[in-house]
């Protein structure tokens, strides 16, 4: 189980390492990009830049879009894993579930039906 958690933790730690390496590149290309649009544009290269506050909201954004991939990439992964029932088996599973919910219904009516009528000749009320 220890081996299981350390090896997840490395791989933790790579993606990490990597994100950081694609944040640090995109961060370098960005005011190249940023220069040669004020240039053609005719706005400086202050007014083109966001400010720290923009930035963590959209890092916060960035995060939230990736959990919630992150969770449907988990569901599609888990309903891979799941066994599914063939046709037959899913038609038979059906029936013995619409034949149970048939005789559970009249057990209820007939209980229902004979605590009424239980009731009526206790009580009196009808005629």
């Amino acid at each position: 189980m220890a081996k299981r958690e350390r090896n997840k933790r490395a791989a933790r730690k790579a993606r990490q390492e990597e994100r950081i390496r694609k944040e640090a590149a995109q961060a370098a290309a960005a005011p190249a990009k940023s220069e040669s649009r004020s240039l053609f544009k005719g706005k400086s290269n202050a007014s083109t830049k966001s400010s720290p506050k923009a930035t963590a909201i959209a890092k916060a954004d960035r995060k939230g879009l990736q959990k919630v991939s992150g969770y449907f990439t988990d569901v599609r992964s888990e309903m891979r894993k799941v066994t599914w029932p063939s046709a037959t088996e899913l038609r038979s599973y059906s029936l013995a579930v619409i034949a149970t919910l048939i005789a559970f219904g009249i057990v209820i009516w007939l209980v229902d039906t004979g605590i009424v009528a239980g009731l009526v000749q206790y009580t009196s009320l009808r005629g």
